[in-house]
């Protein structure tokens, strides 16, 4: 196993802090203060070029879905949930406070799969089952619910992203999408079941963000 691979929730403990997203303060969600400093030190650790700390934030749909969740928890309330780009864990612990059966995290770097350990275990619920990339293989059949939060963040990614969705979608399982207004997610075929204005991870912009929900 390569260093990159075998990371500790401690490291993200010793790299992040604490906070409390601005949409969802029952979450303690470990976060950046100074992203180029995170990086530069999983790229010390990894010897190799790293990919941003993306889960080192908490995204505006995220924290839409993570909202909803939290006040609607009849969406996941004794479900199997699958959180898919996962990033930081928020959605996963908010639907595992919301009282979801069991929940599986899909996350494709493995920092943070380390992130999602670390903010389940602080916020003292789980157990969360981390997994890699499953957008190339058919939904299972026992996910009740997917909820994916900033999926649609580029045109490559929602073409892989959409019909997995969809297929879960196909196969019984409610979908939820959040997501701040990006130009790549589809409004055909797609409810709008709640809209919120979420900071983004500077504080800079408030982002009207939707969280949508395939018919």
């Amino acid at each position: 196993m390569t260093a990159e691979h075998d990371v500790s929730p401690d490291f993200v403990r010793a790299h992040t802090r604490p906070a409390h997203p601005p949409l969802v303060p029952e979450v303690t969600l470990h976060v950046a203060d100074d992203v180029v400093a995170l990086w530069e030190a999983v790229e010390e650790r990894g010897r190799t070029q790293a990919e941003p700390p993306f889960w080192a934030a908490a995204w505006p749909g995220g924290q839409a879905l993570a909202r909803y969740v939290l006040d609607h928890p009849e969406v996941v309330a004794g479900r199997t949930v699958l959180d898919l780009g996962s990033g930081s864990g928020l959605v996963a612990v908010a639907a595992l406070l919301a009282g979801a059966g069991s929940v599986i995290a899909s996350e494709v770097d493995p920092y943070g799969m380390a992130a999602i350990t670390a903010n389940v275990e602080d916020n003292g619920v789980g157990p969360v089952t981390v997994v890699g990339d499953l957008l190339d293989e058919d939904p299972d059949d026992d996910i009740d619910v997917v909820l994916a939060g900033d999926v649609c963040y580029d045109r490559e990614m929602t073409a892989r992203v959409l019909p997995f969705l969809g297929k879960a979608w196909l196969g019984g399982a409610a979908v939820y999408l959040g997501d701040p207004g990006r130009p790549y997610v589809p409004k055909e075929g797609l409810v709008e079941v709640a809209t919120f204005d979420v900071a983004d991870p500077e504080g800079v912009q408030v982002r009207r963000t939707t969280v949508w929900r395939l018919p």
